[in-house]
């Protein structure tokens, strides 16, 4: 079996409805993105944090996997499939991927800010007064901007095992997710699904400058019939 290795953005999720990181002008849902994305927004302002989150798991549960997140699903039956995802949702999960990492934290995970190793399982809201077993104020399970990505390690050695490298629905240039794309063998085809892809040429690299859900079938149906 071919060990298919998949990066996903947000672009994958927006076809589901999710709304993207961010917009053109920098807010995230209408809030400055270190207001509810970094440590000092947190500090500053714990609550608006955590309503903003409990909102974003609130869609979360009235959204569905698309076609993208089946098709990759579906390779799991002729290929070894791992996927890392830099989305923060769990469409990966609920369309039945066996094998995901979360660069960026899971939104229906909170950890305590006592021991940050103490993740639970939270689908419903969370309030200023939620304690873990320390008597620790519980925190979204996601990664801010200045914060270590604790998963960054585990994706590289993913990523340096490549057989096969598909890159979808992100622009790879934020990091330190877009440093992965260096780790992949020389030799590793490549295939980036983007609309607007922003890659540099390479004659390992195959561009679909599509959305997910018509870019991912294609490829998946392009690595049954040759990697098979």
């Amino acid at each position: 079996m071919k060990k298919v290795v998949v990066l996903t953005g947000a672009g994958i999720s927006a076809e589901s409805g999710i709304n993207t990181f961010r917009d053109a002008n920098g807010l995230w849902e209408g809030h400055d993105i270190m207001e509810v994305a970094s440590p000092i927004g947190w500090n500053n302002n714990p609550a608006l944090v955590l309503d903003f989150y409990n909102k974003r798991r609130s869609q979360l549960h009235s959204v569905a996997p698309n076609l993208a997140h089946k098709a990759l699903v579906a390779l799991e039956k002729t290929h070894e499939v791992t996927i890392v995802t830099q989305n923060i949702d769990d469409l990966h999960e609920r369309a039945g991927s066996s094998n995901v990492v979360h660069l960026h934290g899971e939104l229906l995970k909170v950890r305590s800010q006592f021991d940050e190793n103490l993740v639970l399982d939270w689908k419903d809201d969370l309030h200023l007064g939620d304690l873990c077993e320390h008597n620790s104020q519980l925190r979204p399970h996601i990664v801010w901007f200045g914060e270590e990505v604790p998963m960054l390690e585990k994706a590289i050695d993913i990523t340096e095992q490549a057989d096969i490298l598909m890159i979808i629905g992100t622009s790879m240039q934020v990091y330190p997710a877009a440093s992965l794309l260096q780790y992949a063998p020389a030799s590793t085809p490549i295939y980036f699904i983007d609309p607007k892809p922003a890659i540099a040429p390479n004659e390992n690299l195959t561009i679909l400058a599509e959305k997910a859900t018509v870019g991912v079938p294609k490829v998946v149906e392009e690595l049954v019939e040759n990697f098979s």
